[in-house]
């Protein structure tokens, strides 16, 4: 079967592709509804568990699609590949899989990177009884959330952002407006003000899958970030010391940290490895990424998030526009082409072996 068999063309369909390549693969499957509404299709939301390989087992590599909605096109078609072509058996024994399909089912259903409640989830896993607050996004939200999206007021935002990024530099406004904040529900990386249903979700897995496990590769896939078609793996921790030397003998030279400026990611709070590292107790080894594709320069993409934000805030947007923004943000997210599909599917094979050197531990 063709690679570009495993990439679906809407969340439905790549429910039940995952769900009949877990089923084909031997998994154990666990499925949790989200109560929020349904599908554009009349559908159920849900997120999908598979579990493959032993429950006693010293190693685990965790793979995640669905955290930003819309990237779950990518992450899915990632997991059904590494499902139909039998790559665990490529694993050292003792290795088990944890697949999560759709972390998000909201925000891949109805194609935004966000949930249900507009929140970005990988801002969500914060102490929201003390939110951390990021003042530079504040003098920011005016002009990213314009009134309209054609015409005058557009055109002032636009010339705003870009004036704060000239005098101030590119990575200082990604980094502003990437990093998460929780006092503008109508914003972009809104972290919410309370843990969301998948983050709620996602310490559940944890506790039901992963507690006892020695050792534990985790890979967080999203897309959006860095050159077009390139997989990125950036370090997301670890709580015990030896997690970022671990990181970079399993993923090599091509490993970057978002903190020492490196990655095309720029320090965000909150993201799901925070929360699994949290979770674990002090004697299981985390190595945590985010394997990120790129697709589209970055100015592109912050333009279609808020399209889809601005969107997102209207009661009766014309049909036309809508549907524009709509192609804007899965262009964003999801490129059809076939280059970017095999490319990404190329480097995720790669970077899943990888990831099996977590059932090899490091003897000192």
């Amino acid at each position: 079967m063709s690679y570009t068999a495993q990439f679906a063309q809407t969340y439905t369909q790549a429910r039940e592709m995952f769900l009949e390549a877990a089923d084909l693969a031997g998994a154990e499957l666990t499925s949790f509804l989200n109560d929020c509404g349904k599908a554009p299709d009349g559908g159920e939301l849900r997120t999908d568990v598979a579990w493959i390989g032993s429950r006693d087992s010293d190693s685990v590599l965790v793979l995640v699609s669905g955290t930003h909605g819309v990237e779950g096109f990518c992450g899915s078609a990632c997991q059904v590949g590494f499902l139909r072509e039998s790559i665990l058996d490529k694993a050292p024994p003792g290795t088990s899989v944890l697949l999560v399909h759709a972390l998000n089912p909201y925000g891949f259903a109805y194609q935004r990177r966000v949930n249900e409640d507009n929140i970005d989830l990988n801002r969500n896993f914060v102490d929201h009884d003390a939110p951390p607050h990021n003042s530079a996004y504040d003098e920011l939200h005016d002009a990213l959330v314009p009134a309209s999206w054609t015409g005058p007021e557009k055109s002032e935002a636009n010339r705003f952002l870009a004036k704060i990024g000239a005098e101030r530099g590119v990575r200082y406004l990604q980094e502003s407006i990437t990093h998460g904040q929780y006092r503008h529900p109508d914003g972009l990386f809104y972290g919410g003000t309370s843990p969301a249903w998948s983050h709620r979700l996602l310490r559940t897995i944890v506790r039901d899958f992963l507690i006892g496990i020695p050792r534990i590769a985790y890979v967080d896939l999203h897309t959006g970030l860095g050159p077009r078609g390139h997989g990125e793996p950036i370090f997301r921790g670890g709580l015990d010391s030896g997690a970022l030397d671990r990181a970079r003998a399993w993923y090599g030279s091509e490993l970057t940290m978002s903190e020492d400026g490196t990655s095309s990611s720029t320090p965000i709070i909150g993201n799901t490895a925070s929360l699994v590292a949290r979770e674990l107790p002090p004697d299981q080894e985390l190595t945590a990424i985010t394997l990120e594709f790129g697709t589209l320069p970055g100015n592109e993409v912050l333009d279609a998030l808020r399209a889809d934000n601005w969107l997102h805030l209207q009661a009766d947007p014309d049909p036309e526009l809508a549907a524009s923004i709509k192609q804007q943000i899965r262009n964003a997210f999801y490129p059809a082409a076939c280059d970017w599909r095999s490319a990404v599917w190329s480097r995720a094979k790669e970077v899943f072996g990888q990831a099996f050197s977590v059932a090899r531990p490091v003897v000192g």
